[in-house]
């Protein structure tokens, strides 16, 4: 296949055509995250883009509505270049009617309103935001290498701009001790901008990253499924916005899912109905895939 090292999408991209734009992650530090760890960053020229494109052509035929840009944070392209990019895709692909791709607080924010706008005009429909927490101390331990202040700004401009705002949150990555005001202050920085999307991952520790390392010497408290969907409820007590909160990821304990704030309460009570079920019925908290 013409595609280098791992290649990871959002599940919501399923049925998303995958393009490589970028190998890799150009930050690639985070303490919970090895998505990348054995791949250098680079960022393919337009004409290897085009070139990649016509190899990946080879494999799939018939329309494509939909195309995913890889890799990690391919937003850090520069403008001009990505506008080529976008405009290729448009190109080559007539019937696309929608190109998203990942993009965090740390690289939108080196773009200006104007830039993301014409990326928006170009066909840039939505960015997905691995956010992980909107706690400063949180964001520290897991070195994510962004303040809840750089997360707002990004996300304001992300909205102002048109295009869809997917946002992740990860459930028990700040472990017991800071597992309440990590939901609480990831409210606060959501209520900022109102996503389209808040999606919902369930933190389990990953061979190789420095919190599986916390984990093993016992430095770092893993929550159970009951105090993970604990921190849920405190994450969905404390939203004051109109975005689809979703649980569509294997590594989630139970699926919580609806439109805040109407399914506020039926999301509650089945948080409450799950916290029910005895702990020996969920997975361990430190198996399972990613």
């Amino acid at each position: 296949m013409p595609y280098t090292g791992k290649v990871y999408r959002p599940p919501s991209e399923a049925r998303s055509l995958i393009l490589q734009a970028t190998t890799g992650c150009p930050y690639n530090r985070c303490n919970f995250c090895s998505m990348y760890s054995d791949q250098d960053f680079s960022i393919k020229s337009l004409a290897g883009f085009k070139e990649h494109i016509q190899a990946v052509k080879q494999f799939h035929r018939g329309p494509v509505e939909s195309v995913f840009l890889a890799d990690g944070n391919t937003i850090i392209i520069k403008t001009e270049q990505l506008l080529e990019f976008l405009e290729t895709i448009r190109e080559e692909f007539p019937k696309v009617e929608r190109i998203t791709s990942y993009g965090s607080a740390r690289y939108v924010n080196k773009k200006s309103a104007e830039e993301l706008k014409s990326l928006r005009e170009a066909g840039l429909a939505r960015t997905h935001t691995g956010m992980e927490s909107g706690d400063a101390d949180t964001l520290e331990l897991i070195n994510k290498g962004t303040t809840p202040e750089e997360i707002i700004a990004a996300g304001k401009k992300v909205k102002e701009a048109g295009i869809e705002l997917s946002q992740y949150y990860l459930v028990g990555v700040g472990g017991q001790d800071l597992s309440e005001q990590h939901a609480v202050n990831s409210a606060k920085v959501l209520n900022h901008f109102d996503p389209e999307f808040i999606r919902l991952r369930t933190f389990i520790p990953i061979e190789g990253t420095k919190l599986h390392e916390l984990y093993q010497k016992g430095k770092f408290k893993l929550l159970n499924a009951h105090q993970a969907l604990a921190e849920t409820r405190i994450l969905i007590e404390n939203l004051d916005v109109s975005s689809q909160l979703l649980s569509d990821h294997i590594s989630n304990h139970w699926d919580i899912n609806g439109r805040l704030p109407d399914d506020r309460e039926e999301m509650l009570a089945e948080i409450e109905k799950a916290s029910r079920v005895e702990l020996s019925q969920f997975r361990d908290p430190a198996a399972g895939h990613l």
